[in-house]
């Protein structure tokens, strides 16, 4: 089980209201991070950094709780950006997937946010394992992270 997906942001507030806004998640716990723990686990001396926890609904079953996203701002020091990294074929970890009821109810509202979207929805020409069809469509966060928007049926 995946516990959660951190995603390190520029501006925390911006990213929990479209995470919040726009994706529909929760916002949960919140914390200022500081001290000789969050040096020793991040490795970097002086780490501070703010964390909001988005979440999705809660599930019935104990045992399947939904992954968390976990937005974290560093106030110090600061990391940069590096510039290749919201590419789709780059190397390493590159989006991360939602699934939604209304792909095309999803694409107006995030275009009434003005945000960068990648296609329009495409359908995959195959079956997607045990879940069937699948139409998705790729968009970026406020930061420029890349997502993925998906139905299946």
């Amino acid at each position: 089980m995946i516990d959660h997906v951190n995603i390190v942001v520029a501006d925390i507030e911006r990213a929990a209201r479209f995470y919040g806004e726009v994706l529909g998640l929760s916002r949960g716990f919140e914390k200022a991070l500081e001290g000789a723990w969050i040096e020793r686990v991040t490795g970097v001396k002086g780490a501070q950094a703010l964390c909001v926890f988005m979440e999705m609904p809660p599930s019935d079953d104990p045992f399947d709780q939904p992954t968390r996203i976990e937005l974290l701002q560093f106030l110090a020091p600061d990391g940069g950006v590096w510039s290749q990294n919201s590419r789709p074929t780059t190397q390493g970890i590159r989006h991360i997937a939602f699934t939604v009821e209304d792909l095309d109810a999803l694409i107006e509202k995030l275009r009434a946010w003005n945000v960068k979207i990648v296609s329009e929805p495409v359908e995959v020409p195959f079956a997607v394992g045990s879940l069937g069809r699948k139409r998705l469509f790729y968009f970026y966060d406020p930061e420029g992270n890349l997502l993925e928007a998906a139905a299946y049926g």
